[in-house]
């Protein structure tokens, strides 16, 4: 009943949020009427932008809850594990030093999310090459920070090379944006979603099973390593895209599953998965809203931290006093 109930407030808040940022903008548009400029707007800008939002927080979501699982850590999603950094340093490799040297003409939306996913996958296999030696969640906290960090600082050595075009473009995109994508990015986006997705359902009942840790999951007779690596790949394949494609996007991995939680009353993977993906579309939907009611448009990135910086805090505490 609360699974129930906690959808469709969720479609209720994504429908009414969806509804504001499709109005948001310096040009009035009719909705329901909406002359030639208003359809180009509508169907060229502002509906890319929303498709985009929603699509990126309820992957990123999802990203988040498998990562959270599979590390047994409340704050683990791909951003603070360091894969959102390794995608960063994918995308910055192909956008800013493969077009300055000449090698290779790289700079598709199927090309740059390529790269991300390949980053990503890089920062996924040197964590789980540190949790085969480190089972202690704060450990690996600490060592996913401290990877994130390494893959930023190379991301910064690679721009200080480049152009003074490629930089702007460069630190435009770093600043996270759902604005600047077309329909051919959002059919990359939704593809990578509908792979995460696939991945992540196929080892639903894994996922419940490493909660408890890797030798209660042995003794019930899972493949822990291929479970761990399904999931690992769901992660990159997504968060590869969505970083490549909107920049990086911190704290809607680590807040959507414990509001899950919270407003389902339930850890079950099969009971939250759904419920997990929408609360993580309507925090970007909402970011996006909060970043455009200024004059100037603020970065969602930041947007995106002052929502979820509390909410970390939060869990934090809760933690810490339980």
């Amino acid at each position: 009943m609360r699974k129930t109930l906690t959808i469709i407030i969720c479609l209720a808040c994504l429908a009414a949020i969806a509804l504001a940022d499709l109005l948001m903008g310096d040009v009035r548009v009719n909705l329901f009427h909406p002359d030639a400029l208003g359809r180009t707007l509508l169907l060229d800008f502002r509906l890319p932008r929303v498709v985009t939002a929603i699509l990126a927080g309820a992957g990123l979501a999802l990203s988040g809850l498998q990562m959270q699982s599979i590390f047994r850590n409340p704050l683990a999603d791909p951003h603070i594990m360091g894969v959102s950094a390794g995608a960063g340093f994918g995308a910055a490799l192909v956008s800013m030093a493969i077009p300055a040297t000449g090698v290779m003409a790289f700079s598709s939306h199927v090309g740059t999310a390529f790269a991300a996913m390949l980053g990503a996958a890089l920062s996924s296999l040197v964590i789980i090459l540190i949790s085969r030696r480190f089972s202690d969640s704060s450990t690996m906290l600490v060592f996913g920070v401290l990877l994130g960090y390494i893959f930023s600082a190379a991301s910064s050595v690679i721009s200080y090379f480049a152009s003074a075009r490629d930089l702007k473009v460069f630190y435009s995109w770093s600043a996270g944006s759902f604005s600047a994508n077309s329909w051919v990015a959002v059919s990359v986006l939704a593809a990578a979603l509908l792979v995460a997705m696939a991945l992540a359902f196929t080892n639903i009942h894994a996922l419940d099973a490493l909660l408890f840790g890797d030798d209660y999951a042995r003794l019930g007779g899972l493949n822990v390593r291929r479970s761990r690596m399904i999931s690992i790949i769901s992660c990159c394949v997504f968060t590869g895209a969505a970083t490549a494609l909107c920049g990086p996007l911190g704290f809607v991995g680590i807040i959507s599953p414990h509001i899950a939680r919270v407003l389902t009353g339930s850890s079950v993977h099969r009971n939250i998965v759904l419920p997990v993906m929408l609360v993580g579309a309507v925090i970007c939907l909402a970011a996006d809203v909060i970043s455009l009611l200024w004059s100037i448009p603020l970065p969602v990135g930041s947007t995106m931290s002052l929502i979820g910086i509390p909410v970390v805090i939060y869990i934090l505490m809760k933690n810490r006093n339980a």
